[in-house]
């Protein structure tokens, strides 16, 4: 089927202020850049003009500079959902200027069939190619793409022909039906295909095709350094003494693993220790570790929901794109992350803290309780569910001034009851089967930074008896000190 080509600027004069546009993609990863980038220049021309132009915004996850960068440098944006890392969009939810709701990245396509949220308006969906009969491959992300394909009334195909029609065959498009029709999601095994390799679109929808010829342009992540390369090796120790005792099994469990350096060092330092066997993960996003630890035979099969890879790492797949679509299956979020599956699956979670209490609360996302910084993601989904839940975190931060444990975090995104370990480059505090005061002291003594343990230590002795240690008078000293003086070590307790 042969549809219209047109430009990007075509493709955006369609847009109009107010409208609600979904974009495909995980990450930057599957996410156009030339469409939006055409949107951002219309919108600085209609601004110009004395004209209002916004709209409001569904992705899978982050993006990148030029979709959620430029749009939001652009004042493009009305509304935001569910997850972001740009710095320009960051800036524009934490002064107001832009709506931002933080949702488990598993419940957007559904809350959008629910009819929760008002549905798109447009689809803009990158891909590598266009089947004959008029449906799409996508690229190295999937995200929320079959649904707001669905969903919306028009479609804009963003052709990257920095992609070689060989990605066909990596993905997994499959979208389950909405209750009381709903049936168990039929995926029992890492490696099992369920849905199609392309996304079937409603042809009548497509207004044009984009070429554009967009490589991947993201940057490696930090160099693993001594704090992470500890913690690496602390989760490592921590699960080879786990599969020792008996409580994994002895053919191991499917990893789940966040993303960044903290990330990299973990899945670095299973990937080296000879005491876990070959594994397999079932997570969201796939990263230049996890290529590496394929090639080496020390992970046998991902499943995820985008490539996130490096830009130098990248071409090394589309050459290998065969050896790699025996090994790797990309899926929608809302399977990638789904809980039911999770649980099944018994996974291995391991996600990374902004901040933690000593009983075991981890905030994700606010800084000092306001300022948000990313978003909650997916880490919900598999932490609630998982088999062994497991948060990391380096025990302080800004040369030391802030410790990455409080008394009480400012925020809460994962409750005491879901978090089974915590782990920072000093140790391992395993929580399973404590009270709140064991948990605090089970941290404090293995978790917390030598410049923190007696602060922590007084703060606790000050709390009054009960079943949790809590001193409403001062559970927040640390905070306070931080945004007094900037510098935590000045709390007083």
């Amino acid at each position: 089927m042969k549809y219209k080509i047109i430009t990007a600027e075509e493709a955006a004069s369609f847009l109009n202020n107010g409208d609600i546009v979904g974009f495909s993609g995980f990450t930057p990863a599957g996410s156009p850049s030339t469409v939006p980038d055409a949107i951002s220049r219309r919108a600085e021309e209609l601004h110009r003009n004395g004209k209002e132009f916004k709209i409001g915004m569904y992705t899978g996850a982050s993006t990148g500079a030029l979709l959620d960068g430029s749009l939001a440098k652009s004042k493009a944006v009305i509304f935001r959902t569910p997850y972001q890392s740009n710095g320009d969009m960051r800036n524009a939810l934490n002064s107001g200027e832009v709506s931002y709701f933080d949702m488990h990245l598993s419940h957007l396509s559904q809350e959008l069939r629910y009819g929760f949220m008002p549905k798109p308006k447009f689809a803009i969906i990158e891909a590598c190619h266009i089947t004959e009969d008029g449906d799409i491959v996508l690229t190295s992300g999937v995200g929320i793409s079959p649904t707001i394909c669905r969903l919306a009334d028009h479609i804009i195909i963003e052709l990257n022909e920095a992609f070689p029609q060989s990605f066909s065959g990596i993905h997994d498009i499959y979208e389950p039906n909405d209750p009381p029709y709903r049936q168990p999601i039929p995926l029992s095994n890492v490696n099992d295909r369920i849905g199609s390799p392309i996304l079937k679109i409603d042809h009548s929808k497509v207004i044009g095709v984009v070429k554009a010829n967009n490589p991947v342009n993201i940057e490696p992540f930090t160099a693993v350094d001594e704090v992470t390369s500890k913690i690496g090796d602390n989760v490592a120790k921590f699960l080879e003494g786990e599969l020792k005792a008996g409580r994994i099994p002895k053919e191991f469990l499917p990893i789940q693993s966040g993303v960044g350096n903290i990330a990299n060092a973990v899945l670095g330092a299973l990937g080296s220790n000879e005491n876990i066997p070959p594994f397999e993960m079932y997570t969201e996003v796939i990263q230049d570790s996890v290529i590496g630890l394929i090639r080496k035979g020390r992970v046998r099969f991902v499943s995820g929901c985008s490539l996130t890879v490096s830009k130098d790492v990248m071409p090394e797949i589309i050459k290998d794109i065969d050896f790699f679509k025996d090994r790797v299956i990309l899926r929608p979020q809302e399977i990638s992350n789904n809980p039911e599956i999770v649980r099944r699956l018994g996974l291995i979670t391991i996600n990374t803290a902004l901040e933690a209490d000593i009983f075991g609360n981890i905030n994700s996302t606010h800084i000092l309780g306001t300022k948000m910084m990313n978003g909650l993601g997916g880490s919900g989904d598999f932490t609630r569910n998982a088999y062994i839940s497991i948060y990391t975190c380096p025990s302080v931060a800004k040369g030391g001034k802030i410790s990455a444990i409080v008394p009480l975090v400012s925020h809460t995104d994962h409750s005491e009851h879901s978090v089974k370990i915590l782990i920072t480059e000093q140790g391992i505090a395993d929580l399973r089967g404590k009270s709140p005061r064991q948990r605090a002291e089970e941290i404090i003594n293995n978790c917390v930074h030598p410049d923190y343990r007696n602060l922590l230590r007084q703060y606790l002795n000050s709390a009054p008896q009960g079943h949790t240690p809590l001193n409403l008078n001062n559970c927040f000293e640390m905070h306070k000190a931080l945004a007094e003086t900037g510098d935590m070590h000045n709390a007083k307790f």
